[in-house]
């Protein structure tokens, strides 16, 4: 205990005799600090950015294919209506524009095996879904995909565009 009461009147001395220990360094870790953020904030801001685009992006491309399904599941016509179904979903994604491409399919599968073999057509479901309560269901498909250019360009190292892609399935409601 009293080596460091000495050790700190000694600081204490030699800070008030001019001849401080710290003395020329002052503001050097203020400089330090300075230098660090300026070489990693600026890529981290760039890279949340980035990350903020894609993200939305990503939701609208999820959202188109929704939307598009959601229009297909009103009735057999509305399933069948590919261009209505293509609109719908171009229509929720507009700041991707030309950019999205929507393919929207409709199948049959048995009401016991949902999951099961998909058919192409009611007539095949129906043959193919036999007993008590197993009937054929329509159900459609749209599958949306993007192709999104990235707004910082660092060749050799991020690539230029990314692809983003959802799919939505509904039953189509007779």
């Amino acid at each position: 205990m009293r080596s460091l009461i000495r050790l700190l009147q000694t600081l204490k001395f030699a800070k008030n005799s001019g001849r401080g220990i710290l003395r020329g360094n002052e503001g050097g870790a203020f400089v330090e600090l300075a230098l660090l953020v300026s070489f990693f904030a600026a890529p981290l801001l760039m890279g949340t950015a980035e990350t903020g685009f894609m993200l939305y992006d990503s939701i609208e491309v999820e959202n188109a294919a929704h939307t598009g399904a959601m229009y297909g599941m009103m009735s057999s016509t509305f399933a069948a209506d590919s261009t209505g179904i293509q609109t719908a979903a171009q229509e929720e994604a507009p700041d991707l524009g030309t950019n999205l491409t929507v393919t929207p399919t409709t199948y049959y599968a048995c009401s016991a095996a949902i999951d099961g073999t998909q058919y192409s057509s009611q007539a095949a479901a129906t043959a193919a879904c036999s007993g008590a309560g197993n009937h054929g269901l329509q159900f459609v498909q749209v599958a949306a995909t993007a192709v999104v250019p990235l707004p910082i360009r660092v060749p050799g190292i991020l690539p230029g565009s990314v692809t983003l892609s959802n799919t939505s399935v509904m039953e189509v409601q007779e």
